[in-house]
């Protein structure tokens, strides 16, 4: 995938970035991907670009130097001031095989300081996939993807498509908690619910873009979820919570982590009767609808 041959098809998802701790995280996740030959992503690289000197708390090729990184920013950055040199720069940061474009939106809309001017981005999306050293990866952050955006991303040229569905970690509270006022605080507990569960959101971007690679994340915790997600046509399933919670022990915890997560995997194939990964998605049975 992009180049790099991974041993799982698990992924390390985008968490930290911009502090001494989060350099100490990213580092312990990133040996920990090395030694397991599993991906990772960065988080968000925004803060580095507007401010070089944490650019370290994200450069974990020196302990890393095999795994397939991620770079990341916002994608609605590209409407504020970002184009195609930042997003260089974000890659060229961190040596990454592919940058993320996360999308936000919903985030952004029920912050008072919220970047809500999405109005033309496709266009400058496509711009970037043309002339980018590597492929762009569309990225949710906990709302999912439907049918229609899929075919709009993959029409403006994006590689790949991380589902983040409904799920995981619920920015809508998030911002309900960190409001300044009651009125703001209630804006985000009405959405707190709002989004594609991460199964369906696979469905969907599967059937709207047949052979888009696809990446599973949104509440995943378990290598059985993950081979649940391969089924429904995800290429790799990604993780964030239990991978931070091993990180804040050690390398050692986090590559027993990620250990426990393969071998969910494969007692999953050996249970449904796959002998290889590809076989996974004619092993696994749906429940007919209704049941």
């Amino acid at each position: 995938l992009f180049g790099r041959k991974l041993q799982a098809p698990i992924l390390i998802s985008s968490m930290t970035g911009g502090t001494n701790e989060a350099r100490t995280i990213n580092r312990t996740l990133a040996q920990a991907a090395q030694e397991m030959g599993i991906a990772m992503g960065l988080g968000s690289q925004r803060a580095a670009i507007e401010h070089p000197e944490t650019a370290s708390s994200f450069q974990v090729r020196e302990v890393a130097p095999n795994i397939l990184l991620f770079a990341n920013l916002g994608a609605i950055q590209l409407n504020y001031g970002y184009g195609l040199a930042e997003c260089q720069r974000a890659v060229d940061m961190v040596q990454a095989e592919a940058l993320y474009l996360h999308f936000n939106a919903l985030q952004e809309a029920v912050q008072p300081e919220g970047d809500t001017n999405f109005a033309g981005l496709l266009s400058k999306i496509e711009a970037v996939c043309k002339k980018l050293s590597v492929p762009v990866i569309a990225k949710e952050v906990g709302w999912g993807i439907s049918q229609q955006a899929a075919r709009q991303l993959a029409n403006a040229g994006v590689a790949a498509i991380d589902v983040a569905g409904a799920g995981g970690t619920s920015w809508t509270q998030v911002e309900m908690h960190r409001a300044q006022t009651p009125s703001q605080a209630r804006l985000a507990a009405a959405f707190l619910d709002w989004g594609i569960p991460t199964a369906d959101s696979i469905r969907y971007v599967h059937e709207a873009v047949p052979g888009m690679p696809i990446f599973a994340s949104g509440g995943l915790r378990t290598g059985l979820e993950i081979a649940k997600c391969l089924g429904l046509g995800a290429t790799l399933g990604g993780m964030a919570g239990p991978f931070l919670k091993a990180a804040a022990q050690s390398v050692e915890a986090t590559i027993e982590t990620i250990r426990e997560i393969q071998r969910e995997i494969q007692v999953t194939m050996f249970a449904a009767g796959a002998a290889r990964l590809a076989q996974i998605p004619e092993k696994l049975i749906e429940r007919p609808p209704g049941n």
